[in-house]
């Protein structure tokens, strides 16, 4: 992804969407309010009662009809339009990351060994008050929207579990387009970008365990050492990217875990490797899956070892539709101008569970800005970081996209 996206010029905001960034900016306190306290109390996977709480509280005496998931701590809320028409998601997730927070805020975390890394505690806040908008102009509204607060994207699945209780028709009539927006703090604050195809990779894990005989360190003759195989895997792993995949379908098979032996002077009975395999399309993703447990076991057998492997399955490739990833660009550039929003030239190798989203419905996941201010871009803490910082600002724009998304699909 482009960190700095183009800046030709600036128009102001299309009459279609006047309004709606006074209307953001009338929300800001209390969509700051609503992510410093989810901020605060932050929960991992897809039990997130404090979370929940806190949604169902924030859309209360809103004219939404407001359900509760069964396999996680989801709310699912439908805004029927003043008139007939087609329905569109958007979508927020609510989990947090395992890390303790490093930041020094007044509203970090409160709970020791969580933290609220990715600015998924954003997404909430951002999308209860585009539901609060959204009421207000319920009148320009031909259609329904459902709101998705999802639980567990981390590694949990949390999109899948709500698609398998019906979330897509929750309205009654089958989403047509569904959107998400994922804030980032190595984007320039408030700008929103996004791209046609895939436009966040897939991720799966693999589990490498290299067997040979264990045995006395000074005498490896006597042994069948591991070791030495589990290394070569790793230099072999990259040549099965460099040598037997295309450079135009791109994949990343990182070993970030080794494991092996208990102290100095004993050869181990095994040796583990461990990583992750990144790819952009779903062939490439069956290609490496298919060669890699071949690769390991010919590389432990060139050794006289052998080599059990367990791949298993994250998510699949995100892949925004061809006409709804520009749109997005489109419709931001409309209601915030047109120097508030940038195509997205290149993918990123993060994973998301909104990909199961888009494999049922046209759609695309967009990303919104919000590099502290006085920050360079180079130098902001990224996702994940457990000393992140967002600038809460930008949260305005990503009030405004959603609601523009709804009202341009619902117009």
């Amino acid at each position: 992804m482009s960190t700095t996206p183009p800046i030709v010029k600036t128009t102001a905001p299309e009459p279609r969407f006047t309004g709606l960034v006074e209307a953001a900016r009338s929300l800001q306190p209390r969509t700051v309010a609503l992510r410093r306290q989810v901020h605060r109390h932050p929960e991992q996977g897809l039990d997130l009662p404090v979370t929940q709480a806190a949604v169902r509280h924030a859309l209360a005496g809103l004219p939404l009809e407001v359900t509760t998931g069964r396999a996680g701590s989801s709310v699912t809320a439908v805004l029927r339009g003043a008139r007939p028409g087609p329905t569109v998601l958007l979508r927020a997730d609510m989990d947090a990351l395992p890390l303790r927070e490093e930041t020094g805020l007044a509203y970090a975390s409160e709970v020791d060994g969580t933290m609220h890394a990715c600015g998924h505690d954003t997404h909430v806040a951002m999308l209860t008050s585009a539901a609060r908008l959204l009421t207000s102009r319920r009148d320009a509204l031909a259609g329904q929207v459902v709101f998705m607060f999802q639980p567990g994207e981390e590694g949990h699945h949390g999109a899948r579990h709500m698609l398998d209780e019906g979330v897509l028709d929750a309205a009654g009539t089958r989403v047509e387009k569904a959107f998400a927006l994922h804030i980032s703090s190595t984007l320039q604050s408030g700008v929103v970008v996004s791209r046609p195809g895939p436009t966040m990779a897939s991720a799966d894990t693999f589990h490498v365990t290299v067997t040979g005989q264990g045995g006395h360190g000074g005498m490896p003759h006597d042994a069948v050492d591991p070791v030495p195989p589990a290394a070569a895997l790793v230099g072999a792993l990259q040549s099965l990217v460099a040598r037997r995949i295309s450079v135009h379908r791109p994949a990343v098979v990182s070993v970030t875990r080794i494991v092996a032996g208990t102290t100095t002077n004993i050869i181990p009975e095994s040796a583990l490797v461990e990583g992750t395999i990144r790819t952009l399309s779903e062939d490439t993703r069956a290609f490496v899956r298919r060669e890699l447990p071949k690769l390991a076991e010919h590389v432990a057998a060139a050794h006289g070892c052998t080599a059990e492997v367990t791949i298993v399955p994250g998510y699949p490739v995100t892949v925004n539709d061809a006409e709804a990833g520009p749109h997005v660009v489109d419709v931001a550039a409309a209601a915030l101008g047109t120097r508030w929003a940038a195509r997205m030239e290149d993918p990123l190798m993060g994973a998301e569970d909104f990909s199961y989203v888009l494999q049922e419905v046209p759609g695309a996941i967009s990303f919104l800005g919000a590099c502290p201010r006085g920050v360079e871009l180079e130098h902001a803490e990224a996702n994940h970081s457990s000393r992140v910082l967002f600038d809460e600002a930008a949260m305005e724009h990503g009030v405004v996209v959603y609601a523009a998304l709804a009202l341009d699909a619902l117009r």
